[in-house]
């Protein structure tokens, strides 16, 4: 990440928003971060329209140095530990989850929300329009129960959009996560 001028966001609901079009491309272009408005699939990093961060990301840029946090007027603005705080009360397991994106990307892959494929992230190795997400992670918590039901279902639709379905589970205590990948075989 760079140590330049951090690029202002404003807080909307539960997203951030990057108004200006050449912050926002600049922001997207340092490694796939936020979705340009209108813009599904964007071929590169050039684009004309904002940019809206999922609060993980915005946490994760926040932390680097990349972007200032806005919450209205663009007097004040949010350090980590209040949009931390903030991002607890409006996203159902953000500690873990952010755990874990902090992991992958620290690791040098590309994170995604995963929503579409019923799971937190789609993860890339190069990123979106470059390669498809290989992997599709679902985040546990210790002790949290999974069926064999949710396997099973997790596993047929990751195979079925040719991705591998891992399982994620996060120790708080330790910082540690353990990965659990699943292989699919035809009887």
């Amino acid at each position: 990440m760079s140590k330049t001028k951090k690029i202002p966001v404003e807080l909307v609901e539960n997203r951030l928003i990057a108004w200006n079009p050449e912050e926002g491309s600049k922001l997207y272009g340092l490694g796939f971060y936020g979705k340009p408005v209108g813009i599904p699939k964007p071929k590169s990093a050039e684009f004309d329209s904002p940019l809206i961060i999922d609060l993980i990301e915005g946490l994760y840029l926040l932390e680097q140095g990349e972007i200032k946090v806005y919450s209205g007027d663009k007097k004040e603005s949010m350090g980590t530990k209040k949009l931390w705080k903030y991002a607890r009360k409006v996203y159902e397991g953000f500690d873990l989850n952010y755990q874990v994106y902090k992991d992958l990307r620290e690791h040098n892959y590309i994170v995604l929300p995963g929503i579409k494929f019923g799971c937190e992230f789609a993860v890339y190795e190069k990123g979106p329009g470059v390669d498809h997400a290989p992997y599709l992670v679902s985040v546990k918590g210790l002790g949290e129960e999974i069926t064999s039901t949710d396997v099973v279902r997790a596993g047929r639709l990751a195979t079925s959009v040719r991705k591998r379905f891992i399982i994620a589970v996060p120790n708080p205590k330790t910082n540690k996560i353990q990965y659990l990948m699943f292989n699919w075989y035809k009887a």
